[in-house]
């Protein structure tokens, strides 16, 4: 979900045969949460003692719906709190009365649209229930048709990298030298699809220490590779890949640098019938191997079909037990509860006491820093921008009519989403974060449509867009949503300490024993937020959390990430 280039990468790491494929696999914890799902011996078991027993989860987003699910197979019965809908930053919306032929209604996605291949964890779910996915069309991707970049009034139409100006280029071979120079790129990237845990943790262990305090920008301008501004103006206005990196350069690097080792912003697809599509259907299966429950349960039968309303309250009482309240005023008290949603929720829509998180924790929640992020999609009547363009004298000049495009104008990315031939499609008209998000946050969804469009046609001049709209422009603003205030955490420098104690809240024997039994989850928990890996490994992470307070265990042949914790701890820096 980040904007971040990919054409920098594949140049200097081809797929080999020699090289397993790369994976989110650290660099800060890495525990191969993939092969702990896919393993015959499943993730874990509970006392039959303890079959039953009711267990909150808040949030049902994708990292509760799988955290939910998965303790449901062990026996244990999760209670589900949405304060909106199954599905969270997950949410696929359908265009009214604007069908895609034989795949039904038109849709879009306001939140996750793109997914990379690394995030092989999610993948195990996304098979489970059944979905395909397809590749996205990013800029200069293989399967976008075309891109244009347009950049300070001039623009540039490209089918590949090559078709750019050299000044491009340039600025592609840059970030790839500031990669290997100031953060051992491919090194690391070895390590990583080496799965060499000694090596990654010797690497990123030197790189944390010393970038901890460094925004992205600053790692830019260190590198000899980007001693021209306008070398970093181009890369920041326009990237590659997915987009430009400006919005992220006030952030810290190591953020920046989990992206890119892990190639999660390289060979994006999306599901095919909408990302939110996971999580609906989780909630809806029935597993196979499951255990106390009788076959043919599920998470939405355990709950008559809906789950608990919004929680307005959470405290402890007598016992270590997490008292929960919600919209329609029942109270109901567990001895184990998993927080999935975003964490600025404790600190504003729900009600909570102190007692809840040690002092250090609640510092962390409330220095979390959530990024902006809009969005603005309308259906049109067909893909028309794979109509071949005319000049003046109304001869063919070869190229797409509009092509997927990147521009440092308020539209900033415009993405084209099309059906097959001749079929309905959508366009993404804008894409944007942080303060370009802000820019539109007064308008409504046909205000922010009209600004797009005149943005647009000063690109296109000869293309009516306006004549293939065939509904209404479906918009977002996650800075607005009153569930989410921001799109996700992007840590800021200096906050790598806080990200740690929240990702570590899992491991509970570490902290005072009235401090234990509830457990943080979701993106913003993971070092990666963002991605659906993070709240996927985060879920785990909180289930393995779960079965150990119930004294549970995981196999010994397929130990959990907490089995697995202090040969794999994330760096601990001094707190003096």
């Amino acid at each position: 979900m980040t904007s971040v280039p990919t054409a920098a990468h594949d140049e200097q790491h081809p797929e080999t045969p020699e090289l397993p494929p790369i994976t989110m696999f650290g660099p800060d914890f890495p525990y191969a949460y993939d092969d702990f799902l896919a393993h015959p011996a499943g993730i874990g078991s509970i006392p039959a003692t303890e079959h039953g027993t009711e267990v909150a989860v808040i949030g049902g987003g994708l990292s509760g719906i799988i955290a939910a699910y998965e303790l449901m197979k062990m026996g244990l019965k999760p209670v589900v709190y949405e304060a909106d809908q199954i599905g969270g930053r997950l949410r696929t919306v359908r265009f009214e009365g604007c069908a895609a032929g034989d795949e039904g209604e038109l849709d879009c996605e306001l939140g996750a649209m793109r997914f990379p291949p690394s995030s092989t964890a999610f993948q195990h779910y996304i098979d489970l229930v059944g979905l395909e996915t397809r590749p996205f069309p990013n800029p200069l991707a293989p399967d976008t048709p075309s891109t244009v970049v347009d950049l300070k009034g001039e623009s540039h139409y490209a089918e590949s990298i090559e078709d750019l100006p050299q000044v491009y280029r340039d600025v592609m071979h840059a970030w790839n030298a500031c990669l290997e120079e100031g953060a051992d790129f491919s090194d690391m990237n070895r390590a990583l699809r080496m799965r060499d845990v000694p090596r990654i943790r010797e690497i990123w262990a030197r790189l944390v220490e010393k970038l901890d305090n460094q925004t992205f920008y600053g790692f830019l301008c260190d590198s000899s590779a980007f001693k021209s501004f306008r070398h970093r103006e181009i890369f920041g206005q326009v990237g590659f890949g997915t987009g430009g990196w400006d919005t992220d350069f006030p952030n810290s690097i190591l953020e920046i640098l989990r992206v890119v080792y892990t190639e999660a912003d390289d060979h994006h697809r999306g599901i095919v019938g909408g990302s939110q599509q996971v999580p609906l259907r989780l909630w809806e299966r029935e597993p196979e191997k499951i255990v106390h429950w009788p076959m043919g349960t599920s998470l939405s039968s355990l709950h008559g079909g809906e789950p608990r309303p919004a929680v307005t309250r959470m405290n402890r009482t007598a016992g270590n037990r997490i008292t929960v309240t919600d919209a329609a005023g029942d109270t109901r008290t567990y001895q184990a509860a998993v927080f999935t949603a975003q964490s600025w929720m404790l600190l504003s829509k729900i009600e909570c006491d102190d007692a809840l998180l040690p002092i250090d924790h609640w510092t962390a929640v409330e220095r979390t820093h959530y990024m902006e992020s809009s969005k603005l999609f309308v259906p049109v009547d067909r893909p028309f921008w794979l109509d071949k363009a005319v000049d003046d004298s109304g001869v063919s000049t070869g190229r797409d009519t509009m092509s997927m495009t990147l521009t440092d104008r308020m539209t900033r990315g415009t993405y084209l989403l099309d059906n097959g031939p001749g079929k309905p499609a959508v366009i993404c008209l804008s894409y944007t974060w942080c303060d370009d998000s802000l820019k539109w946050l007064p308008l409504n969804a046909n205000e922010r449509m009209e600004v797009m469009l005149k943005s647009l046609s000063e690109i296109y001049p000869k293309v009516d867009i306006r004549k293939h709209i065939i509904g209404n422009p479906v918009t977002v603003s996650w800075e607005n949503e009153p569930y989410f205030m921001g799109a996700f955490k992007a840590n800021l420098p200096g906050h790598y300490r806080y990200q740690r104690r929240l990702f570590t809240h899992f491991m509970q024997d570490r902290l005072p024993e009235d401090k234990r039994g509830l457990f943080l989850a979701g993106d913003d928990i993971s070092w990666t937020a963002g991605w659906a890996e993070g709240a996927v490994q985060t879920a785990l992470n909180a289930v393995w959390g779960v079965m150990n307070h119930f004294g549970g265990e995981t196999d010994a042949t397929n130990p959990g990430p907490g089995d697995l914790y202090d040969s794999i701890a994330p760096v601990e820096l001094p707190e003096d």
